[in-house]
């Protein structure tokens, strides 16, 4: 295996979220990269809210999921995509601060399945509550492009 190089996998994972309409739509930011780790970072505004005005599930979900699959592709070879194959979520509490934060961890990396764990907080000022908690499933696409070419 070869040698992790971090400044390959920060920029093919910066090129890659560059390319996610959703996420540029939503207005997360790509917070950090390491090594089989990924931080979004999203302002909520009251379109992202549920009828309670917390952050909805679905936008939880979304920066959760998304960290999760920049985490295990950080550690995926170069020639190779990714692509969520399942996951799992756990609603731990309402998201009711003005920013979201999902941070992402691979905890069992694999030649074509990458098990990631990924955790939302909701942030208010120096207050940090975790909301949510994914546990998923990354498969890694051997000689694929990572774009809308294939």
């Amino acid at each position: 295996m070869a040698a992790f190089d971090l400044q390959s996998a920060n920029q093919r994972v910066r090129d890659s979220f560059a390319h996610q309409g959703f996420m540029k739509k939503l207005g997360v930011e790509l917070r950090s990269v390491g090594e089989g780790t990924c931080e979004l970072a999203l302002r909520i505004d009251e379109t992202m809210t549920q009828q309670h005005g917390f952050a909805h599930a679905g936008v939880t979900t979304t920066i959760a999921d998304n960290a999760a699959g920049y985490a295990a592709y950080s550690i995926m070879p170069e020639n190779s995509t990714v692509l969520t194959t399942e996951f799992k979520v756990n609603l731990l509490a309402p998201a009711t601060g003005p920013e979201l934060v999902a941070r992402a961890q691979v905890i069992k990396p694999g030649r074509t399945l990458v098990v990631v764990r990924s955790d939302v907080y909701s942030i208010d000022g120096d207050d940090e509550a975790h909301v949510l908690t994914m546990l998923a499933t990354e498969m890694c696409m051997m000689d694929k492009p990572d774009d809308k070419s294939h």
